[in-house]
């Protein structure tokens, strides 16, 4: 095959709306003859949740992409190989078929925020241009000051819509339609019964349904007062600062309790939630429904449905004050907690 081609891949959990929009939009306005899309078997920068496995994930992006036969082509390649799914890698897979020249690798505005931190970065920028779509809420940068840190020093000209490379490639943005289709939603209203009729593909929502996925974890966690309770002292013994639970089922709020939490540094907030998921996976197993800021750790947020936690670095938690929204909830005693005051 002749002609520019693009590389799209990502987790997929699930395929909705606002990947078809990017795939369809970035094809038609880079002249792309060819979609080459590759579900990840497991994003080392993501971290995992519950969820459908990664031959789900495939055969739902397969049902979401059957009416495009002529423009995408489905690969398998990552699912097959297994382990953490490294970009680097699949180019390579992909150079095997096709020439640098025609190869365009797809990536949103959020993934290239952090581009600088994938396996092998510069040596992508060898092998292929960077096709970048924003999306609704996220700038494009404004200067060279703006890109990830690793991009800056490899910028030969920039314009804010094209960037040419001191490698020979080059970056361009690519403005999408407005979509407000996220997958952390998508999966939020499947959990809790909501309407996906505008972030889906129906066909999807049958694969789904027939499939019972995205099921909410409650049923496995039961009474989330006592669960509270019990991350709440997980928590205390590992020396967590200042936790404290709220019980917020009078109010209306996102979830029937909370918790909030600190560590000493950004790499104890991170240890603190990561032990935490891996205790909970151990007594209830189960995996958070969401979880962000892990590897960062200055605000980890874990969600269980019912109940969400927050860890923050504690320095980071003294900007927010996060305790102020739930002043009108009831904070649950933690015997520990009053032990160690």
């Amino acid at each position: 095959m002749t002609g520019k081609v693009g590389i799209f891949g990502g987790t997929f959990n699930p395929f909705h709306h606002g990947h078809l929009n990017c795939l369809l939009t970035v094809a038609e306005k880079s002249n792309l003859v060819n979609v080459v899309v590759v579900p990840a078997n497991s994003n080392p920068l993501k971290e995992q949740v519950e969820g459908p496995t990664a031959q789900q994930r495939f055969d739902m992006t397969a049902v979401a992409l059957q009416d495009y036969p002529e423009l995408v082509e489905l690969s398998d390649f990552e699912i097959k190989r297994e382990g953490p799914s490294y970009t680097i890698d699949t180019l390579n897979h992909y150079r095997e078929k096709y020439e640098a020249s025609d190869l365009n690798l797809i990536v949103g505005m959020d993934s290239f925020e952090v581009f600088d931190q994938w396996k092998d970065y510069e040596t992508i920028l060898t092998e292929c241009n960077l096709l970048v779509a924003t999306r609704p809420g996220l700038q494009m940068p404004f200067t060279v000051d703006d890109l990830p840190e690793g991009l800056q020093p490899l910028v030969e000209d920039f314009d804010r819509q094209f960037i040419a490379l001191k490698t020979g490639r080059h970056i361009e943005f690519i403005r999408l339609k407005d979509s407000e289709t996220s997958a952390t939603d998508v999966r939020k209203r499947l959990r809790t019964g909501r309407s996906v009729t505008k972030h889906l593909d129906m066909r999807v929502e049958e694969y789904i349904k027939e499939h019972k996925l995205y099921q909410p974890v409650g049923p496995k966690i039961g009474d989330y007062e006592q669960f509270t309770r019990f991350c709440a002292q997980f928590l205390l013994d590992r020396k967590s600062i200042d936790v404290k639970a709220f019980d917020l089922r009078e109010l209306s709020a996102v979830s029937e309790f909370t918790l909030i939490t600190s560590g000493t540094s950004t790499r104890h907030a991170s240890s603190l939630a990561s032990n935490l998921i891996e205790k909970v996976k151990e007594e209830y197993g189960v995996l958070p429904e969401n979880l962000e800021g892990t590897k960062e750790g200055r605000w980890v947020l874990i969600d269980y449905g019912a109940l969400i936690i927050h860890v923050f670095y504690d320095y980071v938690r003294q900007e927010y004050r996060l305790e102020e929204l739930w002043k009108d909830g009831a904070q649950l005693e933690l015997p520990s907690a009053l032990e160690n005051k």
